[in-house]
């Protein structure tokens, strides 16, 4: 995620606005910048990298503005570069605005702006906001906020400044945080309390739905519409380490808990009513009617989302795929030509053997997809279509909110591709679309049950190994979740499709050998169900993931994680939940680093 501080008050600005954003760092970014009014001027400073470029741009003596907002920016629309990072003005410099989040409807209000005139020298969603204060804008700043309010779609933390009302910051939030810091005389406002941190303990936390207006007077807060809201103080206990994390004990638990946004940020401004729309993909129906084969190609994580990925495509596109180890794809003479489509998904984006398999493939004459979550990153450049998914930086090396949004991007692929070969019914198509969109509150719901999943977990504080079966895509997440187990924990995990079970592996269930079940895949859920009763007659103890309702599962296991109820082609985007849960809590029993776990790195660049 960007981050966003503001000051007003009685000390210079740029030390604070540039101290604020250092303590953003760790959200990780690409570029950053800061305004300041200095002499009813708006001076604005952006650069791309570090903030320390951001210092050698600013020079030794900053400016003795006492107003000004900054921002540190990961990209989500247009690459990296300076005219892309924050602030972004209006076309006279009377407004700047920094804005975390996503501005769905940008592109339509972009193109009535311009007709009205309006200049744009950017690729960026945000920019619309500054050209829409200003379009306005008609003496009365607050109002002028309003108005955009009521335009704009999407996820925001916006801040305004303006020239024009040179004693005042307003800013509003929906979707995603914002706190307003209370000094004596000054007062902050931030993305982070982490940011504010050095100055005051005390806080405003914005919900929902509010905007404030900040003045060396005083702070104002009240709804979209104007309706004045009351707000507690919240005083901040947390030391700094701690306000990272956001209260969290590591970053891995916070990341989990993000992604009720992150999957709500992945389809914003994508989804209509019947209908997928990816900007960023351009395949015709003559340009598909070529493909007659699908690769995916990833790496650890990522190819377990390459496998859920086939099954969606396979089911709604009706085109064959191959799910290939981006290490093992380039030595094997793949059979890629033109009239193949190859997916790349990388978190990063710099994956060295995933960017050598698509490399490979284009040689090859291939049209390649990439589904990754770092804009400007080398697969994104070189990657013919990119689907990013917005899930925010991670810091942890286990993959959570990445993986699943991983998950989410397939399944948009997935039906844009049978939306333009017309392999499904726009009905069908609508029905998919208005479950997915309910997949957030779900997975709010999934991380409710924390607390049942943290005491099932002191069982394994002993444990030496485990297994995760299921079929179907099932299968596919139970390799996910064992991943997790065994890189955080360093307890042995295996996943098995579960009809495999009696194919050798059977020989090493006993009762101190726990069984995490899935079955949540309807057309082989009894199988799954006979599978478990193998396990439990060699005295195995069961775990089982199934949808709510469901009590029968509750007669062959025993202990019961359940799901809300869903498609099963979107169920590995909740089951994954529990699992991703279940492996924190066992790592932190068992005292085991879990934002850093011991041998592995967060992105690896070599092969």
């Amino acid at each position: 995620m960007c981050g966003i501080v503001g000051y007003i008050g009685n000390k210079v600005a740029i030390p604070i606005l540039v101290d604020g954003l250092k303590k953003l760092e760790y959200r990780g970014y690409d570029s950053a910048g800061v305004a300041v009014l200095d002499h009813e001027e708006i001076v604005i400073s952006k650069s791309v990298g570090k903030l320390v470029a951001l210092e050698e741009e600013l020079g030794a003596v900053y400016s003795q503005s006492f107003i000004g907002i900054g921002h540190t920016r990961w990209a989500t629309h247009g690459r990296p570069s300076q005219a892309n990072a924050h602030p972004h003005s209006d076309c006279g410099q009377d407004f700047v605005v920094v804005h975390n989040g996503i501005i769905e409807n940008y592109l339509e209000l972009r193109e009535r702006l311009i007709e009205k005139g309006h200049q744009f020298v950017s690729e960026t969603d945000t920019e619309v906001l500054a050209h829409l204060v200003e379009d306005y804008y008609a003496g009365d700043l607050e109002a002028a906020v309003r108005e955009v309010l009521k335009t704009i779609h999407g996820s925001y933390a916006m801040v305004v400044l303006s020239r024009k009302e040179p004693d005042k910051l307003v800013a509003a939030r929906k979707d995603s945080p914002m706190v307003v810091g209370l000094g004596d005389g000054e007062f902050f406002v931030a993305s982070d309390i982490t940011a504010i941190l050095n100055y005051t303990r005390k806080v405003y936390i914005l919900d929902d739905g509010e905007m404030v207006v900040i003045t060396k007077a005083g702070v104002k807060v009240s709804d979209f519409e104007g309706i004045p809201h009351t707000k507690d103080v919240f005083d901040v206990k947390w030391d700094a380490v701690a306000a990272e994390k956001g209260g969290y004990e590591h970053f891995m638990l916070k990341e989990i808990h993000e992604q009720p946004r992150a999957l709500k940020d992945t389809m914003l401004g994508r989804l209509e009513e019947e209908r997928v729309v990816l900007q960023e993909v351009d395949l015709t129906l003559e340009e598909l009617a070529k493909i007659n084969k699908v690769y995916i190609v990833a790496c650890g994580t990522a190819w377990h989302a390459g496998l859920v990925g086939k099954t969606l495509i396979e089911r709604w596109a009706r085109l064959p795929v191959e799910v290939d180890i981006a290490s093992e794809f380039r030595y094997r003479s793949p059979l890629v030509d033109e009239n193949t489509l190859v997916v790349v998904v990388s978190q990063s984006g710099e994956t060295a053997d995933t960017l050598a398999a698509l490399r490979e493939a284009k040689n090859r004459g291939a049209r390649v997809v990439a589904v990754t979550n770092v804009v400007g990153s080398t697969v994104s450049r070189e990657a013919h279509d990119v689907i990013f998914t917005w899930a925010g930086p991670e810091i942890a090396v286990a993959s959570t909110k990445a993986y699943t949004t991983q998950l989410e991007g397939m399944v948009l692929l997935g039906l844009y591709l049978a939306q333009v070969k017309g392999t499904l019914p726009a009905k069908k198509i609508g029905e998919i679309i208005s479950a997915l969109k309910r997949i957030p509150a779900q997975a709010q719901e999934v991380l409710d049950q924390e607390s049942l999943i943290k005491e099932l977990a002191k069982s394994f504080v002993n444990v030496e190994d485990a297994f995760f079966i299921g079929r179907s895509l099932d299968w596919a997440v139970a390799m996910e979740g064992s991943l997790k187990l065994k890189e955080i924990s360093y307890i042995h995990a295996e996943a098995y499709a579960a009809g495999e079970l009696k194919h050798g592996t059977l020989a090493l269930i006993t009762e101190h050998t726990p069984v995490i079940a899935l079955a949540t895949q309807r057309d082989v859920y009894d199988k799954t169900i006979s599978n478990v009763k193998e396990v439990k007659a060699r005295d195995a103890r069961v775990i089982g993931l199934t949808y709510k309702g469901n009590t029968n599962l509750a007669k062959s296991v025993d202990h019961v994680i359940y799901i809300p109820e869903t498609l099963d082609e979107l169920a590995p985007i909740l089951t994954v939940i529990p699992l991703q849960l279940l492996s924190y809590y066992v790592s932190v029993a068992r005292g085991c680093d879990v934002d850093k776990p011991r041998n592995l790195a967060k992105s690896v660049t070599v092969e």
